[in-house]
């Protein structure tokens, strides 16, 4: 039980996701459904960063130039996963901005964002 409390983290990115799946899946009304896509890439996001964060971590630059220590890899967190959720971020704000505007193409055309209402304008 202890150990389940203490990766409550992870719990959270799990019900973040659930919660943006059934938005996606279960609503009708196209916003909604994009607003569930942002919480499920969100909490993808949060788990990555998570995975890469080391207890007594530090970052990986050498500071001391003078001196000849050695170098132990094992203490440095790896900065490849933020940087890709860098990457991320940006996809899901573009993918956003293009999904906002296909949904106002969709309401100029059937003055609806409900789904149901335009699946029977289109029979």
């Amino acid at each position: 039980m202890e150990y389940i409390v203490s990766k409550y983290n992870y719990w959270i990115y799990i019900v973040l996701m659930m919660i943006g799946f059934y938005a996606m899946m279960g609503k009708k009304n196209i916003i909604k459904k994009l607003i569930g896509m942002n919480i499920f890439q969100t909490a993808i996001i949060l788990y990555f960063i998570s995975t890469a964060v080391k207890k007594g971590g530090t970052v990986p630059i050498i500071m001391n130039h003078g001196h000849h220590e050695a170098v132990q890899a094992v203490q440095y967190v790896n900065p490849l996963p933020h940087v890709l959720m860098l990457t991320a971020i940006v996809v899901m704000v573009s993918t956003t901005g293009v999904a906002l505007a296909v949904v106002k193409m969709i309401y100029n055309r059937y003055r609806t964002l409900e789904e149901d209402e335009i699946l029977e304008m289109r029979k």
